[in-house]
């Protein structure tokens, strides 16, 4: 999985006044957790563009003042009219430690019902996972090979090896879904079949 270095900086100073003032500075507060302590800082919000608006996952390269931390990103919350960044969270993440991470999924194979002019749908565009650091996979693969018109893969279709994917059995990942036009078509050919 890639890893994004992001530069931290010590917090002098706390509550709503202080956050203010690093806001109007184009900067992030944020709490690093996990580990023997909680580590307060804040980051420029120009960093965090490369972590956060992005279909991929990734791990964080934490360094704050020299000392730095493997971590992911654990929550983060945006201004509710400006949707900039207002606080971001990260969780320390350690070798003989599982961790839970929104994982991307990518559909791969060439479906025959997609050939007829169905359409494939991704339903689940990020699936949960649970993994130790090293066995976290960077996405998920679906394979739709199988799939004809109106089949669906579900979350029991996927070979999960050395992780286990958080979600029930039963709930669909992709399916290739009739188009309008291919259901018309098959409305007009029934009624002329009955003619």
């Amino acid at each position: 999985m890639n890893t994004i270095e992001i530069i931290g900086y010590q917090r002098g100073s706390f509550g709503k006044r202080a956050a203010k003032q690093l806001r109007a500075e184009a900067n992030v507060p944020g709490i690093l957790y996990g580990g023997k302590a909680q580590v307060h800082f804040y980051t420029p919000m120009a960093l965090l563009k490369a972590l956060v608006y992005t279909p991929q996952a990734h791990f964080v390269l934490l360094n704050i003042e020299g000392t730095t931390y493997r971590c992911i990103l654990q929550d983060i919350q945006f201004h509710p009219v400006s949707e900039i960044i207002s606080h971001i969270d990260f969780l320390q993440i350690f070798d003989d430690k599982k961790i839970k991470m929104d994982i991307p999924t990518v559909l791969a194979g060439s479906s025959p019902g997609v050939a007829k002019g169905g359409k494939l749908v991704n339903k689940m565009k990020k699936l949960p996972v649970s993994a130790y650091p090293k066995d976290m996979p960077d996405q998920i693969k679906i394979n739709v090979a199988t799939l004809d018109l109106g089949q669906m893969a579900r979350i029991r279709d996927i070979q999960a090896e050395q992780y286990t994917i958080l979600a029930p059995a039963s709930i669909p990942v992709a399916v290739v879904a009739m188009t309008r036009a291919l259901r018309t078509a098959g409305e007009e050919g029934n009624k002329s079949a009955k003619k």
